[in-house]
């Protein structure tokens, strides 16, 4: 199986984490007889270079016969150009949240979609807090610019307003013009649409020009090693929605913790919804594979819809490729995040 997870560039203060907890899930597996009485082994592909490069590698493995399956978390822009390339193949679990309306044979997706991540934050931001003048400022590829077209959409519905709007370039490391922008702009919250090191740029510039006192953050995608990066005292103010947290205290996840620091020690690379999306990919894949007694796409494909399975992230289901699942709304404390409610 594939693992393509990023090694380099701004998400790649993710990677580690991400090999981590798949590496776990390959493991339990193995000690479980594997898949249809085989060795699960993973091969690590560096999701963090070029799309273009990547989608090259994987359908290099693929055509060598060295891989029956691929799996990882990684941006957008890399699943657009490796879907096509793997071209239904072998099937492919995308692990990242993502803007959604991905449909193309033999993709699954087990991250969490806009419909359960970002509309019902936009809401409670609304109802509970009274936030509806937001600024909108992300990186500049699919992901971001998708999900800022949704977000639009929901606060239109609830009576928003999106002050302002921009992009910036993947490895963007000074803010001082969007932050400039954002303070002209008036508005309440900022919905941060950034990767790895530059929200952690953004967040250091954000907190530094003392913009935390008065304007909201929040993010569908940011973990505890952004939290750790940034800084404690650049947190305030900031939330995040996901369908798993360590902090969450679940019996599945701390069941999950409890063999994750097992097997890799105190120093372990933080745990992380990230990285436990790449627990989930493999584990999804093995679970399919097990029910269709085949790694063929279509045979797994059929037998796909309603397959249900316990996770560190509770019980999910399979409907329509995506894993449904639970999210919850979580604000920063320093370099944690305190879950305050289901959405």
């Amino acid at each position: 199986m594939a693992l393509v997870v990023p090694l380099q560039g701004p998400a790649g203060i993710f990677g580690p984490s991400c090999e981590s907890c798949a590496d776990l899930a390959a493991a339990e597996i193995n000690d479980e007889g594997g898949v249809l009485g085989r060795e699960l082994r993973l091969l690590p592909v560096d999701g963090g270079r070029a799309p273009d490069v990547v989608a090259t590698e994987v359908d290099a493995l693929i055509r060598a016969g060295a891989v029956e399956a691929v799996t990882g978390w990684h941006i957008s822009a890399v699943r657009e150009a490796v879907a096509p390339r793997i071209g239904g193949r072998v099937p492919y679990a995308y692990t990242a949240l993502y803007e959604g309306g991905e449909h193309r044979p033999g993709v699954f997706l087990t991250g969490e979609t806009p419909d359960l991540q970002l509309g019902p934050t936009l809401d409670w931001f609304a109802g509970t807090v009274g936030v509806r003048r937001w600024t909108i400022v992300g990186d500049d590829y699919i992901w971001p610019r998708r999900s800022a077209h949704i977000a639009k959409e929901y606060l239109r519905a609830i009576g928003g307003t999106v002050c302002d709007e921009m992009y910036v370039p993947l490895g963007t490391s000074d803010f001082s013009g969007p932050l400039g922008r954002i303070e002209a702009s008036g508005c309440e919250a900022v919905l941060m649409l950034l990767i790895g090191d530059d929200a952690v740029c953004f967040n250091r510039q954000f907190s530094g020009r003392g913009m935390d006192r008065d304007i909201l953050r929040f993010s569908s995608l940011i973990d505890e090693n952004v939290l750790l990066a940034s800084g404690a005292g650049n947190t305030r103010g900031l939330l995040t929605s996901a369908g798993y947290f360590e902090d969450l205290g679940t019996t599945p996840g701390l069941d999950f913790a409890a063999a994750y620091f097992s097997r890799f020690g105190p120093d372990a690379p933080v745990l992380n919804s990230l990285g436990e999306s790449c627990y989930e990919g493999v584990r999804l894949l093995s679970a399919l594979i097990r029910r269709a007694h085949s790694a063929e796409v279509g045979s797994v494909t059929s037998v796909s819809e309603g397959l249900a399975y316990e996770s560190p992230r509770g019980t999910v289901v399979v409907r329509d490729r995506h894993l449904k699942q639970r999210v919850f709304l979580a604000v920063a404390d320093g370099l944690r995040w305190d879950v305050i409610q289901e959405l």
